[in-house]
């Protein structure tokens, strides 16, 4: 919990799904101690994502802990990724290898720039239109093969609506960009999500609705954000709300998945 923002994805998926029972994002965690102090925490979820938390850089042990299992991919800080990846051997084509600045910020320090002044739950929003801009991300970002996106969109938007994470900027009855909760804690939320149609960007949309969004998160209790950035102009926008950079971020993502021999 100290370190929150590296390891928000399994802390979430902990809270949210519990030890491996039944849900592709429950977890089977490996943890390991120096001196009775707890120095590593090494998760994967029964879908095959592995997240790593390994401070002390013990990437041959978390290899040896994953022998047997299929994993389909790394998420977590850079480095220790790039270890884990090396320790496991990994042969398998990569669907996604990307790295992306990690950002932080303290919400007292929240900026929220002008423009449009509402924002709206995902339930509230035109769906249809939303769904369309989830398939461009799947397979343009994601590089998501089409035969897999719509299915992935289904699945992520019926999630995103029964957790209510995701809200919509709205200008009128038209839909400006998406944003949301790709993990949540009490005091501390990692924004994911974020979507806004080709012919809107640069206008300053996602910024806004990330600002009102954790507009709404601050007066709840929450005191911390944290996020990364796909690109130079997203890093800007984050800077813009106050955010600080302080670290990579990477995602690791097998076109198979691999059992670790």
């Amino acid at each position: 919990m100290p370190c929150a923002e590296l390891a928000m994805f399994p802390l979430n998926n902990l809270a949210r799904h519990g030890m491996s029972g039944g849900h592709p994002h429950a977890v089977t965690m490996w943890l390991a101690r120096w001196g009775g102090v707890l120095t590593d925490v090494l998760t994967r979820t029964e879908a095959g994502m592995v997240m790593p938390f390994l401070p002390s850089g013990g990437f041959r042990a978390a290899a040896r802990a994953l022998r047997g299992c299929e994993v389909a991919g790394i998420v977590g800080r850079r480095d220790w990724v790039r270890g884990l990846e090396g320790a496991l051997s990994l042969t398998g084509r990569r669907s996604l290898d990307h790295d992306e600045p990690q950002f932080v910020l303290d919400l007292v320090a929240l900026t929220v720039p002008e423009g449009p002044k509402r924002i709206e739950a995902l339930a509230r929003a035109p769906v249809e239109i939303i769904k369309g801009w989830m398939l461009e991300y799947q397979m343009a970002t994601l590089n998501t093969p089409a035969d897999q996106a719509a299915r992935r969109v289904e699945g992520s938007l019926a999630q995103f609506l029964a957790l209510g994470s995701h809200v919509v900027l709205m200008d009128r009855d038209t839909a400006l960009a998406m944003t949301g909760f790709n993990a949540q804690l009490p005091h501390i939320v990692q924004v994911g999500g974020d979507n806004v149609p080709p012919g809107l960007r640069g206008r300053g949309f996602a910024r806004r609705a990330v600002a009102l969004h954790l507009g709404q998160a601050r007066a709840a209790g929450v005191l911390r954000a944290t996020l990364f950035s796909a690109s130079d102009m997203a890093a800007r926008a984050c800077r813009a709300l106050g955010f600080r950079q302080t670290g990579d971020w990477m995602r690791l993502l097998l076109h198979d998945k691999e059992k670790v021999g």
